[in-house]
């Protein structure tokens, strides 16, 4: 019976210890691995980078599309940005205009690289 009373008391005296140690991994997991852990923290700061990166490009974008677009405004049209459209819209030329064909390179060239008669 004292061998009975030994291991009670000895599962009692570990309970405690063995609580409070899991608690410990649990949360150490948790603030390393987690889903607000540091690992997830750092992955989140990258897509933060690379969004704001992404930003300025868009942003770059649509000052030039502004630029372009003010041209075409109301009360101001750019007669070239007007004609311009007007073209790529129509898919036409004016008679008046020289058009030049590109043709590949025949060999030893880059591609793109034109070659001069």
């Amino acid at each position: 019976m004292s061998l009975v009373r030994t291991a009670k008391n000895v599962a009692k005296s570990l309970v405690w210890p063995v609580l409070f140690a899991s608690l410990t991994l649990y949360f150490g997991w948790n603030a390393t691995r987690g889903e607000h852990g540091l690992k997830t923290y750092r992955l989140r700061q990258a897509q933060l980078v690379t969004s704001q990166q992404e930003e300025k490009q868009a942003e770059a974008e649509r000052d030039a599309w502004e630029i372009r677009v003010s041209g075409l405004r109301q009360n101001q049209i750019d007669s070239d940005t007007l004609d311009e459209r007007a073209r790529a819209m129509l898919n036409l030329a004016d008679p008046a205009d020289i058009v030049v064909p590109l043709t590949p390179p025949k060999s030893g060239g880059q591609p793109g690289e034109q070659r001069v008669p």
